[in-house]
């Protein structure tokens, strides 16, 4: 019998999908983007409305013909890809290579992987949606023309093999420009008052100084030690009275459901998930896990959006739920309603969990540390968005001073409502106020004054960038994981303390751009061109329209740029020791260094530092700098290495010792030494009851370990979660490393079973031959990307692809 072909994207759907669907469908996956613009040309016709020129991608081949193959066999195509721009693309695409084989091709879209909702989609086909293929099509075509135009300029005058792009050199200008505004920021003194008062009822209080003769110290603070010392002795001599005291009941309404941006912001906050990271959490999440005997089961809704809208049929379990778990004072008077942004793209709901019965501790057993985790902020935050507003009691208390006023302020939680979904317990951060009344003298039990200096502009995080992005309207919430990657493989940004700090090579390239093109640079020009774009998906403007009023305006910049662009010379002030020529930043394999302006005929080089205001320090080696650190593990001095994400701190021990150490310098140049993360914690020790935390072991691997060590010496090797694919083996590959320190993966059943990969092992199958393992690899040719590690098979995921 003739089956219809369902054509997914990836290949972890198919399992799913097959499993509720029956022997009714064939399941076959695109594995990603099938066709793209050429790799080594620009592959689109400037002449002629730029029109694209697509070909099949390298390593393909195989994927396009089994496809084929199989829509020739079957009665109807339904192509699945994700419900967004790029899935639409990916469909767009699968469709041009097999219409010859089967023109009977319907598009179905689907929020969630679940019975239900394929079910639903396979009964109402659409046809392809040409706007919001054309959006994409523009997207990439002017990402392509930026890329492709601009960067061998940049090659020519800055450094070879660097890029630009629309998107991303605009996000490295916002860094960029955050770090000069550090730079130039002059900091400035101020003291500090608080005072510890206690009135006739406990419990004693603390108040912060808050006006001087009616102003308000924020914007009028005390500048130095003589104005301290003048203030603090009026105090010593004044009553502290009780002026005002203000208290009302205040409630906190719950936020909303996740969207794309939102997760990976708190993602980052909470977790300390990269962006990247956490969209590649979540899709494993949304493709579906293995839960026992519910077999492979989606746990979230699709991960890519900008919406906040949930389905009624949601909204009633997640009701039915808080009713049953907390009681009816848990569950508004009202179903709390959320409005999304008005650039949202109302497609799909926000991200929330498939069924919410699964809550994180019924699906704890079955799933890697990471995606419990982060199902567990999906399901919190999803929860709690349809609870009940939590109460405060806000206390405020004036007290007076002589011609000073000083504020306390108290906060209890009468009802947790929303918090309680948050594992949030009614006395946590509660600030007790006494009972005080008006015009009571307090005893002062201590007075103190600090001296405080204000700070500069604090470098943006992962989160704070991304919320920047969003409000700024750079890019979109689906892209923002990318943008910040390629950002860091670019090495135009490095994290130091978590946040991004410009290099040398990210501020050259930022004010290169900006100074030859203005325009593309500008925030303003880039969000309406995302405004643009989404006028393309909603068929309010022509996609060529839109890239001939861009070349309008790119083309003769560009043109300037080619013959105004000069070779970029960072100016040092610094002058060579050996002829006397200033001495500028240049550009190597392992970063960057000093070098004569005079070169070829001046060779000399000099390893440099920046201190904290930007200013750059000539040290002869980063290796004979004395640190003033010693190793924590040997005691042996620690010395300046450099790799290619910045200078850390590395044990002269080494190879014996291989502890490192991040560091940041202060003012005037010195080593400070950052102290290391606390341990991720893992699980409970089954010998004693303690934390099991990660460690490393001398060779470089990861194991768990007890952390009540030495007392209890309970260890086991580090899992990815990943079945030995050895037949008839219960194992599982675990991480090790070999005596010269490098890492492997091998069966956790050695010496029974002797499995080992070089590669960090992925779940497969493989689509070309099945088998059950892929790695993941980083090469110079294809950088990160999927692999079968079977000899024979070529099978290759590019990470753009994936």
């Amino acid at each position: 019998m003739t089956k219809d072909l369902i054509i997914v994207e990836s290949p972890a759907k198919v399992k799913t999908i097959s499993k509720f669907l029956g022997k009714d469908y064939l399941v076959e996956a695109s594995v990603g983007h099938v066709r793209d613009l050429p790799t080594k040309e620009l592959g689109v016709d400037e002449d002629n409305g730029f029109a694209p020129r697509y070909q099949v991608i390298n390593g393909k081949e195989d994927v396009v013909k089994r496809l084929q193959k199989a829509a020739k066999k079957a009665k109807h195509v339904f192509l699945a890809p994700d419900p967004d721009r790029e899935g639409e693309a990916i469909a767009w695409h699968v469709a041009e290579l097999i219409r010859k084989q089967n023109p009977n091709v319907s598009r179905i879209q689907f929020n969630e992987i679940t019975a239900r909702a394929v079910k639903e989609a396979l009964e109402h086909p659409k046809d392809l949606n040409g706007n919001l293929f054309d959006s994409q099509q523009a997207r990439r075509i002017l990402d392509r023309l930026v890329g492709y135009k601009i960067s061998p300029i940049l090659w020519k005058n800055v450094k070879r093999g660097i890029s630009a792009g629309r998107v991303q050199s605009v996000a490295l200008k916002i860094i960029v420009e955050r770090e000069k505004a550090r730079r130039a920021f002059k900091p400035e003194e101020y003291w500090l008052f608080k005072a510890r008062l206690a009135g006739a009822n406990p419990p004693p209080f603390q108040a912060d100084l808050w006006k001087i003769s009616g102003k308000a110290v924020k914007s009028h603070p005390v500048r130095n030690a003589e104005q301290a010392e003048k203030l603090d002795a009026q105090l010593r001599q004044s009553p502290f009275l009780v002026d005002k005291v203000e208290e009302k009941e205040r409630k906190k309404r719950a936020l909303p459901p996740y969207i794309t941006s939102t997760l990976q912001q708190d993602a980052n906050r909470r977790l300390g998930y990269s962006a990247r990271r956490t969209m590649g959490v979540a899709q494993r999440l949304y493709e579906g896990v293995e839960l026992g005997d519910k077999g492979v089961t989606a746990l979230i809704t699709y991960m890519r959006t900008d919406s906040v809208r949930i389905a009624k049929d949601a909204r009633d379990q997640a009701k039915d739920i808080i009713l049953q778990r907390w009681g009816k004072e848990y569950y508004p008077a009202k179903p709390n309603a959320f409005k999304s942004k008005g650039s949202a793209q109302d497609a799909h709901e926000a991200v929330r969990p498939v069924d919410a019965s699964l809550d994180p501790e019924t699906v704890r057993p079955f799933l890697p540390d990471e995606q419990y985790k982060l199902y567990t902020l999906i399901w919190q935050r999803f929860m709690s968005s349809q609870m009940a507003p939590a109460v405060f009691k806000d206390t405020v208390v004036t007290v007076k001073a002589g011609s000073t006023l000083w504020r306390a302020k108290g906060e209890r939680l009468l009802f947790p409502g929303h918090l309680q979904a948050m594992g949030r317990t009614g006395q946590e951060q509660a600030v007790e106020m006494p009972k005080l009344a008006q015009g009571e003298e307090l005893a002062v039990q201590e007075l103190t004054k600090e001296q405080k200096f204000t700070q500069p502009p604090a470098r943006y995080s992962e989160a704070s960038l991304v919320k920047e992005l969003e409000e700024k309207g750079i890019g979109r919430p689906s892209t923002y994981a990318s943008i910040i990657s390629t950002l860091r493989d670019r090495d135009y940004v490095r994290m130091e303390e978590k946040r991004f700090a410009p290099t040398e090579l990210g501020f050259l390239v930022s004010d290169q751009l900006s100074q030859h093109f203005t325009e593309l640079m500008d925030v303003e020009f880039t969000a309406n061109m995302e405004n643009q774009l989404d006028d393309v998906a909603l068929g309010n403007q022509n996609w060529t329209d839109l890239l001939n009023g861009f070349a309008g305006g790119f083309y003769p910049t560009l043109e300037k740029a080619r013959t105004g662009m000069a070779k970029a010379v960072m100016d040092t002030g610094i002058k060579c020791e050996n002829c006397g020529k200033p001495m500028v930043v240049k550009f190597g394999r392992t970063g960057e260094f000093l070098g004569c302006s005079g070169y070829p005929d001046c060779k000399t080089i000099k390893n440099f530092v920046r201190d904290e205001r930007g200013e750059i320090k000539v040290v002869d080696s980063l290796e004979d700098e004395d640190t003033g650190v010693t190793c924590d593990k040997c005691g042996k001095p620690m010395v300046v290495k450099s790799s290619r994400r910045g200078e850390f701190l590395g044990c002269s021990g080494y190879p014996d010792c291989r502890n490192i150490l991040n560091f940041k310098r202060d003012d005037d140049g010195k080593i400070v030494p950052l102290a290391q993360e606390e341990p991720e914690v893992v699980g409970k020790c089954p010998d004693c009851g303690h934390d099991l935390i990660i460690k490393r072991a001398r060779t470089g691997s990861r194991f768990i370990a007890c952390s009540n060590y030495p007392k209890c010496k309970h260890t086991a090797p580090y899992s990815t979660g990943v079945p030995c694919p050895n037949e008839g083996c219960d194992g599982e590959l675990v991480e090790r490393s070999s005596r010269s320190g490098k890492i492997f993966y091998s069966c956790s059943r050695y010496p029974k079973c002797d499995y080992a990969l070089w590669n960090y092992p992925l779940p497969g199958p493989c689509p070309e031959c099945g088998h059950p393992v892929l790695v993941q690899k980083r090469t110079k040719a294809k950088g990160d990307h999927v692999a079968c590690p079977q000899k024979g098979c070529g099978y290759v995921l590019l990470q753009e692809e994936s």
